[in-house]
């Protein structure tokens, strides 16, 4: 039996995408078996989509699965909170079932693939696996586990280990490879919350041996290399030793430009997290002086460097960052939104940008991120049209991933984040 979506208007991921209206689509044991006008036959399960907009799935690139983006009076103190986390057999599966309840906070949202950046310990991995048997419903999850900082480093006791000597780097290296993760998180510089001055985000933290000898493992067992990074020498040092993607980036002078495309790497741009920081109250989110204005610092300079990359050919992915401070699962169509208004593309390129382009970044675009005979049913569908408002995505009509369909998912949402972010919506 075929599932057939009838009579939609058909935006399908690709770079010169336009409106298709009135096309069919038959899905079949999770795949796209037909495009176009098609007969259902006898026992077919139909679903008239008259007036609705079918897309691919979003891919949100950057995901920190053990946090909500829940707002808080003031900063967790995510070291605690980690340890209790991993500190017995119940409390690790009750942390599992917590992160699956965000990864289905974003699928019901319409993201249906994530790539995770940083996790406790081995919870990404096993979570995937228990997706990918058929267990648990979910997203299609990249898993990194736990990333790999060093001493006093960005996100260090929470969702990174520290490494002492490129030694000890390796070595988790291999660890990660034998839980089968999907590839290697480094914390490369400090972020916004580490600097202690005004205009020292992005603290270039661990150096250029240990993340060489990363890299080198890592691409040895076929793994790429994500590393946060915030400032332009962090870009260069990271990109110059193997790193193959840029999480958030910075401003990037002719050397960087150079450096990107010597090593075809790419950059991660990530705008949900940066802008609250940079614009709220700071009473709103519990920061000090000093974290506001290195976050002007860091979602300037990211903008910036999101410019220079697009303009000069660089890949640039999008991602959420999601777990920071009222960055949540479901709202990766504001970081579309955000992307449109700030860096200046089109709402095509900005969804294209979330779907197909994001699945080549990850190297399945031969799977997923656009409506192709062949691929994956991973899609999602929207009462309006998301090129004349992005809100059109904030509560989807159905959201269909792996082929499994569902209909009009319910997502719960954090009032005060929404009333927040929506002041600076425009």
């Amino acid at each position: 039996m075929k599932t057939v979506f009838k009579n939609c208007t058909l935006l399908d991921g690709t770079r010169d995408m336009c409106a298709k209206k009135g096309v069919d689509i038959s899905v079949e044991n999770g795949k796209i078996v037909g495009i176009g006008e098609i007969k259902p036959d006898s026992g077919d399960e139909v679903i008239d989509l008259t007036g609705k907009y079918l897309m691919p799935g979003l891919i949100n690139l950057h995901v920190h699965l053990p946090a909500g983006g829940k707002p808080q009076k003031k900063p967790l103190k995510a070291d605690m909170l980690s340890k209790l986390a991993l500190s017995s057999a119940f409390m690790r599966e009750f942390t599992l079932r917590m992160c699956h309840s965000y990864a289905m906070q974003g699928l019901m949202s319409g993201v249906t693939t994530i790539r995770t950046v940083g996790g406790l310990a081995d919870i990404d991995t096993k979570l995937r696996n228990r997706i990918n048997s058929g267990k648990l419903d979910g997203p299609r999850i990249l898993a990194s586990d736990f990333a790999i900082g060093v001493p006093h480093g960005h996100m260090v006791g929470s969702v990174a280990r520290a490494a002492e000597t490129p030694e000890q780097a390796v070595k988790m290296v291999d660890e990660l490879k034998g839980l089968n993760a999907d590839l290697v998180k480094l914390m490369i510089t400090g972020g916004v919350m580490d600097a202690k001055v005004k205009g020292e985000p992005g603290r270039l933290m661990m150096q250029a041996d240990m993340i060489k000898a990363c890299c080198d493992r890592a691409h040895e067992f076929g793994l790429k290399v994500a590393a946060h990074v915030q400032s332009p020498e962090g870009v260069r040092v990271a990109v110059t030793n193997g790193v193959d993607s840029i999480e958030h980036g910075s401003v990037l002078t002719r050397a960087e430009i150079d450096t990107f495309k010597a090593h075809n790497a790419v950059m991660v741009c990530t705008l949900s997290p940066a802008l609250p920081m940079a614009v709220f109250k700071r009473e709103t989110l519990g920061i000090t002086d000093i974290v506001q204005y290195n976050s002007n610092v860091v979602l300037n300079n990211m903008i910036t460097g999101t410019k220079t990359a697009l303009e000069n050919g660089i890949k640039v992915g999008l991602g959420t960052d999601t777990g920071c401070p009222y960055t949540t699962h479901y709202n990766m169509w504001r970081e579309l939104h955000y992307f449109e208004k700030k860096v200046g593309v089109s709402p095509e390129f900005a969804l294209y940008t979330a779907t197909l382009n994001n699945a080549e970044i990850l190297g399945i675009d031969d799977i997923t991120g656009s409506i192709e005979l062949g691929k994956c049913a991973d899609m999602l569908i929207s009462d309006s049209d998301p090129f004349k408002d992005f809100r059109a995505l904030s509560m989807p009509y159905a959201v269909v991933a792996r082929g499994k369909v569902f209909m009009h998912p319910k997502i719960k949402k954090y009032e005060q984040c929404e009333t927040e972010l929506d002041k600076f919506y425009d």
